[in-house]
């Protein structure tokens, strides 16, 4: 049975281990935006040892390409991309203290591992549904990487943004396929 959860962002070790797969999170505060360009270009810092251009440790990034936003409105369409393009970048992230990543899609057994590893959580966000996931974004702001136009880390400010937990920290996933008995 699933348990509904509201967090405010920076997340913290407390908070993922309350968490289990197929729970429902409520989550407000700040979360950036970035995709793989984006991941290139932070590793890129990274390794050149620059700062990231936000701080890693009890953030949650949501993979979305947001569209423009329409007038009076902060954003536009915010729907998920399918995460594993990112499956590359994400547990550096985590070793960092990332707590939470938020898209579509199976994750690496890599990226798994450094969920448990890093007390951190895989996120869903319903796919289709970005002009109604949009409404939960309060403010938006491009904070880095402007030429990479759609695909610049945002800092969005979110409200009760609906997610599921898929990859919880002690190895539990939504999407696994339940294991029928020899009758089944």
């Amino acid at each position: 049975m699933s348990t509904t959860h509201r967090l405010q962002t920076p997340l913290n070790d407390e908070d993922i281990l309350k968490l289990r797969a197929g729970d429902v999170v409520l989550l407000s505060g700040v979360i950036y935006s970035a995709r793989d360009a984006a991941h290139k270009k932070i590793m890129e810092a990274l390794d050149r040892g620059e700062e990231p251009p936000f701080p890693i440790e009890g953030a949650a990034i949501y993979y979305v390409g947001p569209s423009p936003a329409p007038p009076g409105r902060p954003i536009g369409s915010a729907g998920p991309t399918t995460s594993y393009r990112m499956d590359s970048y994400a547990p550096r992230l985590h070793a960092l203290g990332l707590k939470a990543t938020i898209g579509k899609g199976k994750r690496s057994e890599e990226v798994k591992q450094a969920l448990r590893e890093h007390r951190a959580v895989y996120l869903g966000a319903t796919g289709g549904a970005g002009a109604l996931l949009s409404q939960r974004i309060e403010a938006s702001r491009v904070i880095a990487y402007d030429d990479l136009g759609p695909e610049a880390v945002r800092a969005m400010k979110v409200k009760d943004f609906p997610l599921l937990v898929v990859n919880d920290a002690f190895g539990g996933e939504l999407y696994a396929k339940p294991k029928l008995d020899s009758a089944g």
